[in-house]
């Protein structure tokens, strides 16, 4: 069962998933005018601003809760084992496609976070959407939304959980003997006081935990490549010849494993096109849907280029992935055991167990969205509560091996969904990045109202942006 779900899977990613996703990441990078390039400095600046669109005393969610329960989901165990992965069996060259897709994709996550802000809908004093609530309300199409919401629900509420639990309770247990039983309890202890909280405690959770476990393997990284000055000219040379030679294997109609394991893996941690991150971004209470376009955007970039390109750096620094057929969570641990010395393990233990802990975090909120898109009950939703810690002891104790394939493929249906949504809606992007870049020339501060666009698709069914009746209709998407 295993080897011929992971045969359909890899003829799902090199067939078709590849392809689309590059395709389609360059037609909206030059059909929104570079925008990942040209409003670079406006992302970072627009994390560090507090520009909420309501009464800040009530209980919202700010541009960077919604940022951070992104990155919590984001940043996990893909960053660490899913990288180390791709290089041992893509080679340094894998690490090139990881970079090009980030900058590819971020054009994608701009546009999937803006729609999910455009069509969010009200959740008692919070706000929520994603893709199924875009595909309803923009393309009028329910049943493709509910295919969506089912998808995202098995694959990150149940399916990713499970492999996220696997990881914690492997490592704790390679490197401190801890049974796996006594792991799969306390994950399950923990889990169930979070999500229980609602999605304001895993904001607040997400907001202190990944700024921490983020800092602090990202020094670890620097100090590896410090250390190591003298041969880091080579890694990269490495990198970048490698990915240059699978450039012309592709224009030879050869897809390399480079570029299926960079894309894939790269995909798997910083989720550009795929649907996942807009849920983290509706949550947002913002003046401008483009605010959080921006604000997701950058979320790719900076998974990629700096938490991906961390673990990359350890790897192939060390040189270990050349003469040694490990992979995954080991190859990252012997990589700095060479490289720092036998405490790394440790380390890597503790790391994947905040990386871990946070991503089922993100990956519950996710799941709950869409449930209650599918059916808005407090019954469905405990039920999904239970179901997911019930995941998280069943991935502790069990073999993943069978279920990353599953989860593989699952991303691979998502990512196809989505990328006919966003394709399909791209203009409605265009016109808000439009009066968004208008108004900033004017000197103010971006503020939307559905009012602005001529022809909104949807436009009865909008929650967030009605209030300005008297604003003139200057943009048409039409």
């Amino acid at each position: 069962m295993t080897e011929l779900v992971s045969v359909l899977n890899d003829y799902l990613w090199a067939k078709l998933i590849v392809i689309l996703l590059v395709a389609i990441g360059l037609f909206l990078t030059v059909y929104l005018g570079f925008i990942q390039f040209k409003f670079f400095p406006e992302m970072i600046r627009l994390l560090f601003v507090d520009g909420r669109n309501r009464d800040k005393s009530k209980k919202t969610v700010s541009s960077l809760q919604a940022f951070m329960i992104g990155m919590a989901a984001r940043i996990g165990t893909g960053n660490i084992a899913g990288v180390a992965t791709a290089v041992a069996l893509g080679g340094p060259g894998a690490v090139f496609w990881m970079w090009l897709m980030a900058l590819i994709g971020s054009a994608s996550a701009f546009v999937e976070s803006t729609l999910a802000q455009l069509y969010k809908v009200r959740d008692g004093s919070s706000w929520r959407g994603g893709p199924a609530y875009y595909m309803e309300k923009a393309l009028g199409n329910r049943k493709l939304g509910v295919i969506f919401s089912i998808l995202i629900t098995l694959s990150f509420g149940l399916i990713f959980n499970a492999v996220q639990a696997n990881t914690i309770a492997a490592s704790i247990n390679n490197e401190f003997g801890v049974n796996t039983k006594t792991t799969a309890i306390v994950l399950a202890v923990i889990t169930a006081l979070i999500i229980f909280g609602g999605v304001h405690r895993v904001a607040k959770f997400s907001t202190v935990l990944v700024p921490i476990k983020a800092g602090v393997y990202i020094i670890l990284a620097l100090w590896v490549m410090i250390s190591n000055f003298d041969i880091l000219p080579n890694v990269f040379g490495a990198i970048f010849s490698d990915g240059i030679f699978t450039f012309k294997q592709m224009f030879g109609g050869v897809m390399g494993a480079a570029v299926l394991h960079g894309i894939r893996r790269g995909l798997f941690s910083n989720e550009a096109g795929m649907g996942s991150a807009p849920n983290a971004a509706a949550t947002a209470d913002v003046t401008h849907p483009v605010k959080q376009g921006f604000i997701q955007a950058l979320g790719v970039i900076v998974d990629t280029f700096i938490i991906c390109s961390s673990t990359a750096m350890i790897v192939l620094v060390s040189g270990v992935y050349k003469t040694s057929k490990l992979s995954g969570i080991p190859l990252t641990q012997e990589s700095l055991r060479v490289s720092i010395g036998d405490f790394a393990a440790t380390f890597v233990a503790i790391s994947v167990f905040l990386f871990a802990l946070s991503t089922i975090m993100g990956n519950y909120y996710y799941g709950e969205s869409n449930i209650s898109f599918m059916k808005h009950s407090k019954t469905s939703i405990y039920v999904y509560r239970f179901s997911v810690i019930g995941m998280v002891l069943f991935g502790a104790l069990y073999s993943a091996e069978l279920i990353w394939s599953l989860a593989d493929i699952f991303m691979g249906l998502m990512v196809l969904v989505n990328l006919y949504a966003i394709t399909r809606l791209a203009k409605i992007v265009k016109a808000l990045l439009k009066d968004y870049v208008s108004q900033k020339k004017q000197g103010l501060d971006p503020v939307f109202s559905a009012d602005k666009i001529d022809n909104l698709p949807g436009r009865d069914q909008l929650e967030a942006w009605v209030d300005e009746k008297d604003v003139k209709k200057d943009v048409d998407v039409g």
